[in-house]
């Protein structure tokens, strides 16, 4: 979403919403996961926010989408994890890599529920971007409100939209994607303060183009392992061309499907000014180059796949990456794919957006006052306790890219020594490390941790303590309120 400069004409700014002296009056920008996702735990907290989206509709990808032990607690916190569950399949079996040929190269041991707590589950993108979707109030969204520009000073913060209605609040919270029309517009006005850094105002890199598509229900007779009551779960990797692909069960005998090419750099260089997406009508000619690559679901290719897909429910996008440094200035702050955009290569994605959304809400449920001081103080808070744990999941997914989509003499190389030569022992301490961290809201009760490996500790909440005792006239509240450090 591009910012324009301020429009010529000046609209009748709209009052301030009343306060309570206590809690900021939150604008969030994005109706995309992390925004619903922020949404639902400001109205836990009694946080009051309204949601700002420049589409008419949002339409996710139907691609598949995974979530791991190091968000499911916070939903669990949240009353959705009963319900995702019911739209998932676990990934308790094995995850098998492929050379083009379906000759296995690698079948990675998956880490397990018993030590971790939780099956990591695989779902369809937008049934559980609709499940979000029903836990927010529809009169707290407002669609087809392309944000033109902002304005922040010690008063407050103001957005106008492109039909010139203008919406004030004490806190912008930017989850409006890679492309953040927030993002542009903060950076462009610390640019002229001469406070960005140089860094931030480079390109996200793009590395591939992915097309994915999840099928109608399928034929299990035709389709063999499609009914499977885990996930069927395979990554394709050609050894002839820079294409790599996967197929994935999800319920309803159904498969999300994916396929990626890779650029060189002159091709990324060339794509860097499109768009990130694309419509039905520009998939065809990769369609027709990949109709013939194998998958190991029976006697089928994904062109059977492709068929099986509406083409309206079939989408082209960039697989960017990019980690900026500045997430917050002010009254602004950014979350999820605003601030760091990663490959969907681990898995974690969604994953680090919703941790975003977590973390930020505890540190607004905490935060001591109203004032500029007071606000920017709690969103410094907020990137230092997300920075070094994105980076590291930035990482990983990068690492994993290669591994499982790279095709670079280097890549192929990087391959062969990790899938013969690691140690298995190596491969599951990383998997191990990489859901420690599982923030949950610390304005509701806990769930108690699962599983028997280490969890990164938690402080408790003295606001929530407080107001429990309150609640229990007077006496001790026990220490079930939080802040993941």
């Amino acid at each position: 979403m591009a910012i324009d400069d301020e429009p010529a004409v000046k609209y009748p700014s709209q009052p301030p919403p009343l306060s309570d002296g206590k809690n900021p009056q939150v604008i969030i920008v994005g109706a995309g996961l992390a925004g619903l996702f922020l949404a639902i735990l400001l109205d836990k907290a009694g946080i009051p926010y309204q949601i700002y989206e420049r589409a008419k509709e949002v339409k996710p990808l139907g691609a598949l989408m995974s979530l791991n032990a190091g968000i499911l607690s916070a939903l669990e916190q949240l009353e959705l994890y009963e319900d995702l569950l019911k739209l998932s399949l676990p990934v308790t079996g094995t995850f098998k890599i492929y050379n083009s040929d379906l000759t296995l190269l690698l079948a990675p041991k998956n880490i397990t529920a018993q030590v971790v707590g939780y099956d990591h589950i695989v779902f369809p993108r937008p049934e559980f971007y609709n499940l979000l979707l029903t836990k927010v109030p529809r009169e707290k969204i407002h669609f087809s409100k392309k944000v033109m520009s902002m304005e922040q000073n010690k008063e407050g913060v103001m957005i106008r939209c492109s039909d010139g209605t203008t919406y004030h609040g004490d806190i912008l919270v930017g989850a409006d994607g890679a492309y953040s029309g927030v993002r542009q517009a903060l950076y462009k006005r610390m640019e002229k303060a001469g406070t960005l850094p140089p860094s931030d105002l480079d390109e996200l890199t793009k590395g591939y183009i992915c097309m994915v598509g999840t099928t109608e229900p399928l034929d299990p007779e035709q389709y063999l392992g499609v009914n499977s009551e885990d996930a069927n779960i395979n990554q394709i990797i050609s050894k002839d061309f820079l294409y790599s692909w996967s197929a994935f069960s999800v319920p309803g005998n159904r498969i999300c499907w994916n396929v990626k090419l890779q650029l060189s750099l002159e091709e990324s260089t060339e794509h860097r000014f499109k768009n990130s997406e694309w419509g039905p009508q520009s998939n065809e000619a990769m369609i027709k180059e990949v109709r013939d690559f194998l998958i190991p679901f029976g006697d089928n290719t994904l062109g059977d796949l492709i068929d099986a897909t509406p083409r309206e429910n079939i989408s082209k996008v960039f697989l960017e990456d990019k980690l900026f440094d500045t997430w917050n200035h002010g009254r602004t702050v950014l979350i999820g794919d605003a601030c760091h955009k990663l490959l969907p290569s681990a898995g974690l994605g969604a994953v680090t957006a919703m941790q975003d959304a977590v973390v930020l809400a505890n540190c607004l449920y905490e935060m001591k006052g109203l004032e500029l001081s007071d606000i920017s103080a709690t969103l410094d808070q907020f990137k230092n306790e997300r920075y070094v744990k994105v980076k590291a999941q930035y990482e990983a997914s990068k690492t994993n890219a290669r591994l499982i989509y790279g095709q670079s003499y280097f890549e192929r190389l990087m391959r062969m020594i990790v899938f013969n030569w690691l140690p298995e022992s190596v491969k599951m301490k990383g998997a191990y490390r990489g859901v420690e961290f599982r923030p949950q809201a610390s304005f509701l009760p806990q769930i108690p941790v699962r599983g028997s490996g280490p969890v990164l500790p938690q402080n408790p909440s003295q606001r929530y303590l407080d107001e429990q005792a309150k609640m229990n006239g007077g006496e001790h509240a026990s220490s079930s309120g939080s802040v993941v450090i």
